[in-house]
């Protein structure tokens, strides 16, 4: 188990670096031009501006050389300066960061509960109504477009019913709590306003259940499928010869056996919900990584851009390496092989 953790470490740096390094060559072969977001219109015909502009970003070396400098100053945790927000994209990444963490775990909280249960449901109750709501929730969830979701469920549940807030994370009139941890729930449980933790939470449930919609499908279906299988097998059926309750019997003994491959596809979701929440914050005006990486590609922003890409990447591989050892320490059989 050590040694496999190990070498999965060992491999990380250089698949990061491999991220890297596709990020910042997919920059160079563009078409656009990274003097626009740097240079006004009117001052791109004067051969001064553009000069000190060059070398002031750093645009008049060659690519080796940008290459090099880039890789040798992401090392001691310099991901450049931003085009548009002349700030340091590692301090725009960390306060941004938090919000969709705090996004994505309610999402993949939310997928977990309604994909598991609505996956019990169906296997429970095989080839009746209930097993084909089940399987129609989950058709839904992974066909239509998140985005047409997001708009739809907003304007239902916010502007024609009123039973959940609008965009945002908190009421825009209320003053923001002091930032701990960057999650919005937390700080301002952590700063005592119970009344702006539960306008926190109300802000919450609908961009996550939107993002978390499809990955219940996923859960559902696979939950399902793992469940027939498992309910077929001949010690579900002692079981049941043993006198134990069917609750038991789908609970304990079913669902116990296909939590393993549910558990994979969790942290696999978990991670792709991660660097795919682009669609969802910008509905929901949602400030996370997803709307900042929106804002850097409409202003053609690129160290914004290379560091979004190398910080979603990292988060990839990481949550990766977390659900292989976690896969591990759950299925003894793969352990010992």
């Amino acid at each position: 188990m050590i040694r496999y953790i190990l070498r999965r470490l060992v491999a990380m740096p250089f698949l990061i670096l491999g991220v890297v390094t596709l990020a910042f060559l997919l920059t160079t072969v563009t078409k656009g031009d990274q003097l626009a977001s740097i240079v006004s219109d009117r001052q791109m015909n004067n051969p001064e501006v553009v000069a000190a502009a060059k070398a002031r970003w750093g645009l008049d070396r060659s690519l080796p050389e940008r290459y090099v400098i880039y890789v040798t100053n992401l090392a001691q945790g310099d991901m450049g300066t931003s085009f548009i927000t002349r700030r340091p994209v590692a301090q725009d990444v960390l306060y941004r960061l938090p919000a969709t963490m705090e996004l994505v775990t309610a999402a993949i909280i939310i997928a977990s509960i309604i994909g598991i249960s609505l996956g019990v449901l169906a296997a429970a109750f095989h080839n009746t109504p209930i097993d084909h709501i089940s399987r129609v929730f989950a058709l839904i969830g992974s066909s239509v477009p998140v985005f047409w979701m997001g708009l739809a469920l907003l304007y239902v549940f916010s502007v024609q019913w009123g039973v959940l807030p609008g965009p945002g994370r908190l009421n825009p009139r209320a003053a923001l709590p002091p930032q701990v941890t960057g999650f919005m729930t937390i700080d301002t449980l952590l700063a005592g306003n119970i009344k702006q933790f539960f306008d926190a939470l109300w802000h919450l449930i609908l961009p996550a259940f939107v993002l978390g919609w499809a990955v219940a499908g996923s859960i559902s279906r696979l939950v399902r499928a793992n469940m027939l299988e498992v309910l077929s097998r001949d010690f579900i059926r002692t079981a049941r010869a043993k006198g134990a309750s069917e609750f038991r019997v789908v609970v304990r003994h079913a669902l116990r056996n296909t939590m393993v491959p549910t558990l994979t596809v969790i942290g696999y979701s978990f991670a792709y919900l991660l660097t795919g929440a682009v669609l969802t914050e910008t509905i929901f005006s949602w400030p996370g990584m997803g709307s900042y990486a929106v804002d850097a590609a409409r202003g053609l922003d690129f160290p914004a851009i290379i560091g979004v890409t190398i910080v979603g990447g990292v988060i990839f591989l990481l949550t990766n390496l977390l659900t292989d050892i976690a896969y591990v320490v759950a299925n003894p059989r793969v352990r010992l092989s």
